[in-house]
Parts: C-alpha cells; structure tokens; sequence
C-alpha cells in the first residue's frame, strides 16, 4: 500500500496540467451531452468506457442522428489513428508493465502520451504504479469533468451555440504555441 501512495504521490504533480484543461474540456462536453438529452449518468458512462475525447464530442453526434456505421467507423479511426503511432512507440515503455498493460493501452491519450514520454519515475517509485497512477488521473479527471459538465447543464439553462468549437480551439491553440516554440 505504502508504494501505492509514493506513486500516486509522484504521478499527482505531473497532471495537474491535465487536470485544469480535462476539469474544462470535461465540462463542455458534459453540457453538451446535456443539451442533447443526455444526462449526467450517460456523460459519466461515456467517457467513462470511451475516453476519446475529441471522437466523444463527435460521438455526441452519432447518438443524435441516423445510424451509419460505416460513417461512424471512417470519422472514428481519421480522428484517433494518430493513437497507432503512440501506441507503436509506447511498445518498449509499456513491455514488462503486466497487469496495468490493458489500462495504460486504453487509458493511452494526448496528454497521457506527453506525460509518460517526457517523465519517469523518481528513484524509489514503482515504475508500473506510476504510468498507472498518470493515466489514471488523466482519465478520472475526464470522467469528473464529463460528468460535472452534464451535473450543471440540467441545473443551469444557457445557450450551448459555439461550445462544441472548445476543442477545435484547444488544437488551434497548442498547434500554434508548438509552432511558435520552434521558431
């Protein structure tokens, strides 16, 4: 249990970036789940089991229109198969992670992926706990924010026009202080 606590310990201070733009992003897809006719226990369901983020705002769309497959699947696998190429390069990092393997695979997200690449485990931590514990975090803090989102849309009545362009915006905004970085 003790190492348990020293890896979460550990692993709490590098997401708290993620923790302030999952607490937001979280929100606004909750609302808009929400404004669909989607309440909380779905929101919460839904990222819960999915944790995809961007294809979750999209997936709000599959849920409120006619049913095509085919169309669901293309825009799915466009939209996340960058998600292949971290996979690929996770193989070495993830190799003797036992048990949390399917965890850390599914839990596998932008910023988990940033945080597993550019950090390891300080002297004394558990390796396995710590990427369990980061993307753990990372995926709770969705959850959370989903599900909050959802919680404030059926108590609170405003317009959702222009929410669903948070994250296009979020993308717009990285891509351009990433561009800006390597000049």
């Amino acid at each position: 249990m003790k190492e348990k606590i020293k890896a979460l310990k550990a692993a709490f201070p590098h997401t708290i970036p993620v923790l302030t733009g999952f607490t937001f992003l979280g929100i606004a897809f909750g609302i808009l789940m929400n404004s669909k006719g989607y309440g909380p226990g779905w929101a919460f369901l839904f990222s819960l089991m999915t944790f995809a983020g961007s294809a979750q705002y999209l997936g709000i769309t599959f849920l409120t229109s006619v049913f095509n497959p085919i169309y669901a699947f293309l825009m799915t696998l466009m939209i996340n198969a960058r998600h292949i190429f971290y996979g690929i390069s996770m193989l070495d990092k993830y190799k003797d992670t036992g048990k949390f393997k399917p965890y850390l695979i599914f839990g596998l997200c932008d910023e988990t992926f940033s945080i597993v690449c550019s950090v390891e485990p300080p002297e004394g931590v558990d390796r396995n706990w710590f990427f369990f514990f980061i993307t753990l975090l990372d995926h709770s803090y969705w959850v959370l924010g989903s599900t909050l989102g959802a919680l404030l849309g059926s108590l609170i009545s405003f317009s959702v026009e222009g929410l669903d362009f948070v994250l296009t915006a979020l993308f717009i905004v990285i891509f351009l202080e990433q561009w800006k970085a390597q000049k």
